[in-house]
């Protein structure tokens, strides 16, 4: 499984980075959509929807099955990237490159670092698994 060092990650396999503008990009790990399989469906939030950290706030379905996104921190959700909920299987095909959604966070860069898995943590997560 590839884990780029350059995000930051949750434990419900979703990773995260600064975007423009203060604004932070979010999508699921590499590890997620292998395990879901072909991804044929997203629910992402709605713009303007409130995030809370470990809640759920949209859905990804699979041929296999669905499962829930879950904010990996709190802010407001700005835009949707309208060419994954177009093209689901864009997550399977690069899963890093394919945000979902993003969002402006309630707290500081280094707040949201500080609550978050670095890649190491997070590769030492799903070993585990």
């Amino acid at each position: 499984m590839h884990t780029p060092e350059s995000l930051h990650y949750s434990t419900q396999h979703l990773w995260t980075k600064i975007s423009t503008n203060d604004l932070w990009e979010a999508g699921i790990t590499d590890y997620a959509q292998d395990l879901l399989g072909d991804i044929v469906f997203i629910d992402a939030p709605a713009i303007g929807s409130k995030l809370y950290a470990g809640q759920s706030c949209g859905l990804v379905e699979s041929v296999k099955t669905g499962s829930d996104l879950h904010a990996l921190v709190d802010g407001e959700v700005v835009e949707i990237n309208q060419a994954v909920i177009n093209s689901p299987e864009l997550i399977n095909e690069k899963p890093y490159q394919a945000w979902i959604f993003k969002y402006k966070p309630s707290h500081d860069k280094a707040q949201i670092e500080k609550n978050l898995l670095s890649a190491e943590a997070y590769q030492t997560l799903i070993n585990g698994l």
